[in-house]
This record gives structure tokens, sequence and C-alpha cells, in this order.
């Protein structure tokens, strides 16, 4: 049973890193992509109406670590006390950056929240990449180190290579994202380079989650209780994608 619920943490967080990775990634490139306001606003248009969706796979992978691995969970959250405090700062600004970019006018106000989209996405691609460097060392006393920057860095260019890749094949024939590979193909490659941290972190962590998980009993009663909620997850996403991957971009982003 505890093989099962450390299988099913890998898939969610790997999920999270190929599906919400483009929308990380999209946001570090908006400066470099996005060079004038309309090409900010088809940018994050195209991407905006999968954002909820994508982070339902965190708040379903948060769940499950503590559900399935509570006595991993203090020890976690504590030895990564300022990557955790990163991330969730990061994610409220990019999420604040997001939506509030176009609810009201003026060059100054669309200015100051796409920068706290492109700094939020940022934070969050350089949070995630020390938090699995510290993982995969055991959780030393200082995961805000030049190794774990190191590791920020690098799932951060993963993202973006992911989010250009998306960009292109959202926007196909969009000036901005002139020259990446338009067909699905390479999103799938991309997306699978983008979840490549995610699997390596849960690989070299397994056995310690495994050694940790609930008893038996407590992780039967949350199968019961998670299992049959496992279709809506699927279900959303594939209602996300049917809907929005080629159809109009949104005009409220």
């Amino acid at each position: 049973m505890d093989i099962f619920w450390f299988a099913a943490f890998a898939v969610l967080l790997a999920g999270y890193f190929a599906l919400e990775g483009f929308d990380i990634g999209l946001g570090v490139l908006l400066p470099v992509l996005g060079r004038s306001p309309a090409a900010r606003d088809r940018l994050v248009a195209a991407m905006a109406p999968f954002v909820l969706a994508n982070e339902v796979w965190l708040v379903a992978l948060a769940g499950l670590l503590f559900g399935a691995f509570p006595r991993l969970e203090g020890r976690v959250l504590s030895g990564l006390y300022p990557v955790v405090v990163a991330l969730l700062l990061s994610w409220i600004l990019r999420d604040a950056g997001l939506w509030f970019r176009r609810r009201a006018d003026g060059a100054a106000w669309r200015t100051f929240w796409d920068g706290a989209l492109w700094l939020g996405s940022a934070g969050l691609a350089l949070s995630w990449g020390a938090a699995l460097a510290a993982v995969a060392r055991g959780l030393p006393g200082s995961p805000l180190d030049l190794p774990g920057l190191v590791a920020g860095v690098v799932v951060l260019a993963l993202f973006a290579v992911h989010g250009w890749t998306f960009a292109a094949w959202r926007l196909p024939g969009d000036p901005a994202v002139r020259g990446a590979r338009r067909d699905g193909r390479a999103l799938l490659l991309s997306a699978c380079l983008a979840a490549a941290p995610a699997v390596g972190g849960a690989a070299v962590f397994a056995s310690a989650m495994v050694e940790n998980a609930a008893p038996d009993g407590t992780l039967t009663v949350l199968g019961v209780m998670v299992v049959p909620f496992a279709p809506l997850l699927v279900g959303a996403q594939v209602w996300v994608w049917r809907t929005f991957s080629r159809g109009a971009l949104p005009s409220f982003f």
C-alpha cells in the first residue's frame, strides 16, 4: 500500500511539473516574448485558462503528502521552511499578476502586474529547483545555497523551454514565437523534460517516503476517500484541454 501511495505522489509531482511548468515558463519568458502590450496580452491569454486546472495537481499533491506521509511532512516542511515560504509568496505574486493585470486601464498598472507575473513565475521555478536539490541531498541545514541556486536555474531553463514550446503550439503563426516547433510531439517532449527533475527528486527520496508512510489502515481509509475523486481530476484536465487548446483566446486576462 505504501508503494502505491508513493507512486501516486510521484505521478502528481511529475504531472504538476509537466502541466504547470509551461505556465511558469511562459511567465518567465513574458518580457522576452512579449515586446509589446498586445503581445503580452496574447501570451497571457494563451496560458491563463489552464492555470487553475494545473494548480489542482499541487493541491492534490499537498493533500496526499499530509495524509499518506504525515511523519515525513513535518520534517520536509521544517527542513525546507525558507524555500516553502519563497514558493508560497511567488505563487501568490504570480497569480495576483495574472488576475489583476487587466482589472484597470493604464500602462503603468499593466506594466506593474506584468512584472509581478514575471517575478512570481521566476520565483516559483527557482524555489522548486532549490526544494528538489535539498530533498536529493537529504534536507541540508541551508537549502538556499549554491547547489540549490544551480538546481533552480536548471528548472527555470526547462520551464522556459516548455513555455516557449507551448506558446508556439497554442499560437501558431504568432511572431512572438517564430522559429519554435509547433506540433504536439514537441510539446510532449518539452513536458517530459520539465517533469524530469520531479521524477528524479521523487526517486531519490523514495526510500524515506516509503519508510515514513502512514499505517496501512490509514492508507486504506485514505484510498477509499481519495481514489473515487481521481477520475474527476483527470476529467477536468481533459475538459480544459479540449475546450481551450486550439480555441479563441479569452479576452479577460
